[in-house]
């Protein structure tokens, strides 16, 4: 009738120091773990960006954090001045540039824009000029 039969006579288990030990090592070994698969390639990235920030130079062809594409006109030890379309320069500061593009890559892209912008520009005029001609009621 009774499944449970009281145990008087046992002592409490001691704790092993084995167990304690073992926790520490594996603790240890998740922290290395976290370290190589997660610091360490961001602490990789970051040296190489700074690397790549230090050898910007004048007509490099570049995009910014902010998605600008243009070339460098003037490099100062901060600051960076950006020529995004003709005639158009941007200055920011060196560590928002997230990479050099190729050589080429803005070829017919400064130009394209520039000639964009003329297209919509006359297309603006000519709509204002048609406005300007109905007479108004």
């Amino acid at each position: 009738m009774f499944l449970i039969q009281p145990a008087y006579a046992q002592a409490a288990a001691q704790p092993s120091a084995a167990g304690g030990a073992f926790n520490l090592i594996l603790m240890f070994a998740i922290f290395g773990v976290m370290w190589f698969l997660m610091i360490r390639p961001q602490q990789k990235r970051a040296k190489e960006h700074r690397a790549m920030i230090e050898a910007l130079k004048r007509g490099d062809e570049v995009l910014t954090n902010g998605g600008l594409m243009g070339r460098i006109v003037a490099l100062g030890d901060f600051a960076v001045d950006i020529e995004i379309t003709k005639g158009t320069v941007v200055r920011m500061q060196r560590p928002f540039i997230a990479q050099v593009l190729p050589k080429g890559s803005l070829k017919g892209e400064l130009s394209s824009s520039v000639a964009a912008n003329d297209e919509s520009a006359a297309v603006a005029a000519e709509e204002s000029s048609d406005n300007n001609d109905k007479p108004q009621a």
